[in-house]
């Protein structure tokens, strides 16, 4: 199976819909801002339809620059820095 192209940082990949891409937007702003993502999926599972926000979860942690900003976040948490 051909792997999806990635989009650069700062991009949402092309394949996403207009909510995908509104939810991966959110998501990336509340990362960048220093808020609180987890937050915000109850609100972007109700926005995307879904009945349970795990399953949103899951879905937009395909995005490359979510993964990126997550595991920055996480690097700062487990070395102590804020």
């Amino acid at each position: 199976m051909p792997r999806r192209p990635q989009a650069p940082l700062g991009r949402v990949p092309a394949q996403a819909s207009r909510p995908e891409a509104f939810a991966i937007r959110t998501l990336i702003d509340a990362y960048r801002d220093g808020g609180d993502p987890g937050a915000r999926l109850p609100l972007l599972s109700t926005y995307l339809g879904h009945v349970d926000p795990g399953k949103t979860y899951w879905y937009l942690s395909a995005a490359p620059e979510l993964l990126a900003l997550a595991g920055d976040r996480l690097e700062r948490y487990l070395g102590g820095d804020s």
